[in-house]
């Protein structure tokens, strides 16, 4: 999984919080067992700088993808405010929608959502 989820800028890996994982399995049943697209897994130090420099917003300073507890997808098939929806009502940690990109950021952090 550390593999499939690594930082595709620099090619590194980092161990991932196996909640991050339950937490799409739950939402991969919820959402009628689909295909999920990875949009960022795990990001190094050096990527996540990179992205708050060049980003024009919602890059943290010290994001949860840096400590393999948070990833962007899309569950082909299902509407990204679905997911979002979907998300939230499990109450399992940080949901951030972001439509125009069309992703949904999770994390295992405390439940809120943006």
């Amino acid at each position: 999984m550390q593999r499939l989820l690594r930082d595709f800028r620099t090619g590194e890996a980092h161990a991932i919080d196996v909640a991050l994982l339950d937490t799409l399995h739950a939402l991969c049943a919820a959402c009628g067992g689909r295909t999920f697209e990875i949009i960022s897994g795990y990001r190094s130090p050096t990527t996540n700088a990179m992205l708050r420099r060049t980003s024009v917003g919602g890059v943290a300073k010290r994001s949860l993808h840096m400590d393999g507890r948070a990833i962007d997808v899309r569950l082909v098939g299902v509407d990204t405010a679905r997911l979002r929806d979907a998300a939230k009502a499990l109450g399992r940690g940080g949901v951030g929608y972001y439509r125009e990109s069309d992703f949904v950021h999770l994390d295992t952090g405390r439940a809120r959502s943006w």
